[in-house]
This record gives C-alpha cells, sequence and structure tokens, in this order.
C-alpha cells in the first residue's frame, strides 16, 4: 500500500499447561514461554510499530510475593526493547546467584515473566497519544488475587459514549474515555460482581475467608462474566485477558471482523492474530490451527481446561477483507493465494488498458506488500501469452521456419523492478513545497527498464487509500522514465467509506474515491444531492445506532465505478506531468471471489456489519460538511 495507513493490533497469548520444571527439563529452559511469546511477536511485527506490551501471571504464587508482571515499550525497536529488559532482569537477578538459573522454584518466587500465563501486544495506534499509558496489556490491580485482571486486544468500539454510559449506571467514574479503559473497567466490574456472588456463597457455607478466596479461584464463571461484560459491545474485536488467579480467555466479535487464531497441545495453548506465526514459532502445520469461533470466548481455567463458550450469539460472517489484501502478512497460505488470484483478476483490464501491446509494456509493482499480487498477474499474463503462442504454431505448423518460431516464441511479459523504496524521509521541513519536494523522492526509480515515449508502464499496488503519495511520489517518479503511459493497477477495489473497527481511515475527506465523486457532483451540477445527503444524516443524527441508515452511499450512485476511476486518475495526476495516467481497480465481484471466506467489504460498499459502522459513516460525511477535521467516533 503506498499510502500509509494504520491498523490495530496484533496478539500473542500463551498457557503454559505443565509446571515450569517440565520445560526447564525438556527444552533447557524455564522461560521457553518467554523465547515462544518473542517469536510469537516478532513473527507479528507488521501489525503493531508503535509499541509493544508483554505481560506475565504466575500460578500459585507464595503470599507476598509479586505474581504478576509487565513492560511495555514505544521507541523505535519496541519488541526488542521489552524482552532486553526482560532478559536483562533475569540474567541480573540469576547472576547473582548462579545457582538459582537451575532452581525452577527460586527463578518462579525471585525473577519476573517466569510465569505460566503471558501476553503480548503489538500497537499500531489509531487513536490517542503513542505514550506508554496507551500501551496494551492493561492492568486492573486488587489486593485480591482473583480481581486481579490483564487485557490486551485488537479491537475498536463504535460506541464508546453508549459504554461510558453503562460503567456511569454502575457507579464508576473512569478516568479515561477510551475504548480500552471502558472494556477493562467493564469485564473488572463484573469480575468484582462474581467474586463478591461467590464470596458470599462460600461464606454461608461456613467457609474462612482465606478458604472462600482458594474455592473462589476454582469456581470463577467467566463465560458469564464476559457474557455480561460484552452485552452492549459494538465494534471489530479481538479482546485477551488474564485473571490473577490463571483463568484467562480470548473472545472475538460475533461477526469475526478481526481475526484470532489458536493451536492447542498437551504442553501448550498458544493464540495469535496470524497463523503463520504460530506455524513458526510452534513448528506445526495450518491443519493444527483453528479459528477462535466469532461470537465466542476460548476460556483456559487455572486447572488447564479449555473450551469454547458462546459469549454472544454467532451473526453473519464479515471477516475484514483488508486483513486479506493488505494487512496480514502474506506467509500464510490461504492469504497468499487469495493474493495471487487478486493480481490474476486484474489481467484482463489492464491488458486492454494498454491495447494487448507486449512488446511496449514493461510490469512491474510498488510497494513490495503488492509482490504477491503481481506474481498472480504475471501468471495470468504468462498462461495468456502462451495461449496466443500455441494458436500462432498451431495455425502456422506446416509452414513455420526457426525465425518464425523464434518470433512467436518471444512473445512474454516484460517484467522489472522499476520503482525501489529508499530509507525513510524525515519529514523535518516545514514548507509545503519542500517538504513535498522531499517526499517526492521516498521512491527511486531503476533507470533504462523503459524505452522513452514507446512503452506503456504498468504498475501494481495492494489498495489506494488517499491517492497522497501517488501524486505527490509514485506518479512523478515514474514520469522520469518518460514512459508513453502509465498504469496504476489497485489489487482492493475504491476505498469509499471509513472504517470504524481497527484501521485508521476514519475521515471521509481524505479518500480519494470520496473527493472523486464530490468532484464529479460538481461538476455535473448534481450538488443538491451531497445537500441531500448531509439532511438524512443529519436528521438521524441523534437515532439510537441500531435505527440509522447509511445514506452516504447515495453520493455514488450516478455515477459508474469507471467514471469515478477515471477522476482518481485525474486527481492524483501531477499538474506538470504530460504522460497520460489511468487508474484501475479491482472490482467487488473479483474480492469475494478471490477472498470467499472473507466478506466483510464495508469500506469498499458501505454495508456495514454491525449499527455502530452507519452512525459513524454518517457522522464522518457530517463532520466534512461541517468542516470538522476530527474523527467520527
Amino acid at each position: 500500500m503506498s499510502d500509509k495507513i494504520k491498523h490495530e493490533c496484533g496478539i500473542a497469548h500463551i498457557r503454559l499447561l505443565k509446571p515450569l520444571e517440565y520445560y526447564s527439563a525438556k527444552y533447557g529452559s524455564a522461560f521457553w514461554g518467554v523465547n515462544k511469546l518473542y517469536l510469537l511477536m516478532e513473527k507479528q511485527h507488521n501489525r503493531g510499530q508503535d509499541g509493544a506490551g508483554i505481560a506475565g501471571i504466575k500460578l500459585d504464587p507464595e503470599p507476598g510475593t509479586r505474581f504478576i508482571s509487565r513492560i511495555r515499550s514505544n521507541s523505535n525497536t519496541p519488541i526488542k526493547d521489552c524482552f532486553s529488559d526482560a532478559y536483562e532482569n533475569i540474567a541480573k537477578l540469576t547472576g547473582e546467584n548462579s545457582s538459582g538459573i537451575a532452581d525452577v522454584q527460586w527463578l518462579k518466587k525471585n525473577t519476573d515473566f517466569a510465569c505460566e500465563l503471558l501476553l503480548g501486544h503489538l500497537r499500531y495506534g489509531t487513536f490517542g497519544k503513542n505514550e506508554i499509558s496507551n500501551l496494551h496489556p492493561f492492568i486492573r490491580n486488587n489486593n485480591w488475587i482473583t480481581r486481579n485482571l490483564v487485557v490486551a486486544g485488537n479491537f475498536n468500539m463504535t460506541n464508546v459514549d453508549e459504554l461510558l454510559e453503562t460503567l456511569l449506571e454502575i457507579g464508576q467514574h473512569p478516568i479515561e474515555t477510551s475504548d480500552t479503559v471502558t472494556i477493562l473497567e467493564k469485564i473488572g466490574n463484573f469480575v468484582d460482581e462474581e467474586v463478591e456472588s461467590l464470596y458470599f456463597k462460600y461464606k454461608e457455607l461456613g467457609f474462612s475467608k482465606r478458604k472462600a478466596t482458594e474455592l473462589i479461584a476454582g469456581d470463577m464463571n467467566v463465560q458469564h462474566i464476559l457474557q455480561r461484560s460484552a452485552k452492549y459491545w459494538d465494534g471489530g474485536y479481538v479482546i485477551c485477558g488474564m485473571l490473577g488467579h490463571g483463568d484467562s480467555f480470548v473472545m472475538r466479535d460475533p461477526n469475526g471482523i478481526r481475526p484470532a487464531f489458536y493451536y492447542q497441545d498437551d504442553e501448550v495453548v498458544v493464540v495469535a492474530s496470524e497463523r503463520p506465526a504460530i506455524q513458526t514459532a510452534f513448528n506445526t502445520c495450518e491443519k493444527d490451527i483453528k479459528e477462535v469461533t466469532p461470537g465466542h470466548a476460548l476460556i483456559i481455567r487455572k486447572n488447564g481446561e479449555v473450551s469454547m463458550k458462546e459469549i454472544v450469539p454467532q451473526k453473519e460472517l464479515k471477516q475484514c477483507s483488508f486483513e486479506r489484501v493488505y494487512f496480514s502478512r502474506g506467509t500464510d497460505v490461504d492469504i497468499y493465494k487469495e493474493r495471487k488470484k487478486l493480481g490474476a483478476s486484474l489481467t484482463k483490464s489492464i491488458l486492454e488498458s494498454v491495447s494487448y501491446d507486449f512488446k511496449n509494456t514493461v510490469f512491474s509493482y510498488i510497494p513490495n506488500t503488492a509482490i504477491v499480487a503481481f506474481y498472480g498477474m504475471f501468471d495470468e499474463l504468462r498462461h495468456f501469452c502462451n495461449d496466443i503462442k500455441r494458436d500462432k504454431i498451431l495455425e502456422a505448423a506446416d509452414r513455420l521456419t526457426p525465425e518464425a518460431l523464434d518470433e512467436i516464441l518471444s512473445l512474454m511479459p516484460r517484467i522489472d523492478q522499476v520503482a525501489v523504496k529508499d530509507a525513510k524521509l524525515r519529514t523535518f521541513i516545514t514548507q509545503d513545497s519542500q517538504r513535498d519536494d522531499l517526499v517526492a523522492h521516498v521512491y527511486d526509480i531503476t533507470y533504462g527498464t523503459v524505452e522513452k515515449d514507446v512503452d506503456n508502464l504498468v504498475v501494481l499496488d495492494d489498495s489506494i487509500v488517499r491517492g497522497t503519495t501517488l501524486k505527490k511520489s509514485i506518479i512523478r517518479m515514474l514520469s522520469r522514465l518518460s514512459p508513453k503511459k502509465i498504469v496504476i493497477a489497485s489489487s482492493a477495489p475504491q476505498i469509499r467509506y471509513p472504517d470504524c473497527y481497527g484501521i485508521d481511515m476514519a475521515k471521509m475527506s481524505e479518500f480519494i474515491a470520496f473527493q472523486a465523486v464530490i468532484h464529479l457532483l460538481k461538476e455535473t451540477k448534481q450538488t443538491s444531492i451531497i445537500n441531500e445527503v448531509y439532511k438524512k444524516c443529519k436528521a438521524q443524527e441523534n437515532f439510537p445506532k441500531e435505527e440509522v441508515v447509511n445514506f452516504v452511499r447515495e453520493i455514488y450512485k450516478p455515477f459508474t465505478t469507471q467514471q469515478i476511476s477515471d477522476k482518481i486518475a485525474e486527481l492524483v495526476t501531477p499538474k506538470d506531468c504530460k504522460i497520460p495516467i489511468e487508474v484501475i481497480f479491482n472490482t467487488i465481484e473479483d474480492l469475494h471471489l478471490s477472498c470467499p471466506n472473507n466478506t466483510g467489504d464495508w469500506y469498499f460498499t458501505g454495508y456495514y456489519p454491525t449499527p455502530g459502522g452507519n452512525k459513524v459513516v454518517n457522522k464522518s460525511f457530517i463532520n466534512y460538511i461541517e468542516g470538522k477535521n476530527t474523527r467520527a467516533y
């Protein structure tokens, strides 16, 4: 994706099912789980580079000892720093007591992260400052071991104000209004109520307070706690939690918007946002890894019992298709195939654009994340060429000369690495004109790959969001090669609507497709549609989210996809560029054919899987009309 966008986030949870002595004896380290957590997070570093955090909980700690550990970092190398701090502390303590490294119980008592429960989080901040206090995991401390709660997640809620009100109604006074704190306090409140209910139950049965606490730890109903907590949640979420006494859970939203995979054997239960991370870290195959069922929670009890429990009724599956197009790493066996299909599906439109002129067309890609889709496009181009060569050979079979055969066989797609991304340039210059000149050099070109004024140049991108990088950098850079024509192909369809479930796409005014349709409405003197849509959105501004309709879809109806694509091409073309520019997008139909199991497409179609999505898109449009440069949720 040439336009940088962010999304929340990545999670990794490990529950060791055997005593630490087992891992020390078999794998040579009581910190085997910590090592695996590090691998899981490194293999998902694509999901968050703004910050990272790790936390651990020890089972059956001695009274008076710390049993929850946490380290967070917002440095330029957050994963490395978190684990460096953890290992340095371990090395310091074991260095002071060299015999302690072999004594697992001494390690558990005296060192951090000698834990059976581990939780890691990678952050791409979509909202709020990137300070340590904003980084997951979050901890809710209490002197009762069963009331301690550690939470981290990959989520955005659309109805934070509504959820905040429910906390106020039960008498809480949260010091923050973020969805993370709201979720933490919501779950924490029902953890408190569960503990109190069990305490009075055992008190009436005559148990001492100390004994009651032990019994509570074995009798907590995590499913019930989560059912009460999640009753009013609207959003896309995977939420991981660990309770102080040793229960843990991973809960997924009922539409399956955000991804979560898990693996279990007799030694460990592991959960991550991406399947290949588990495959690599635990040397297992994809068939042994399952998805957390949407609307359910994978619950791991202190005694090691693992179950999948329904929390909210499962709804129509709308897994995020952007995970397949761009966000998730392409090393997943299914995602790799899907991205190739996305590239292949563009081939016909691209060939039509260059009039099937293979001899004078160079095919390339930008950025590197588009390379898998490019492979798919290249395969399709190669098959097309092979069909032509076969037909020509059969047609001229009885009169073929070696020279004629060589001419036929020479037909093949021309591919080159035309664009290369240089080291990240810091925009320390404040003047717009000078800063734009710097941005234009983020990418560089391979000179000599294109014949001046003769060759067409086709460049494949994963998606086009804002178009800013295209206009200020990529097209300017490509035009230095002086091709006859530049075609920018996007493996994703046009992004027309904001996302509110984790992706940092909240302002409609930033979308190049939205800018294009506004220009078209003005040029065709149909601005009344803009006004009518604004009135409809404004009229339902205070409606309950369940009653809100996405009227913003109406602004796109007067125009075809091709008309909008043509206007986008015009808008991303620099004023001083004389080379014809064409922009081609994948279709919704081909997206669904390529990614049949991830049908969440609200950013392309406006069909939101939750009521809160409709409220957000209308609010985003209202903000645009009223000139408010703020988020819609």
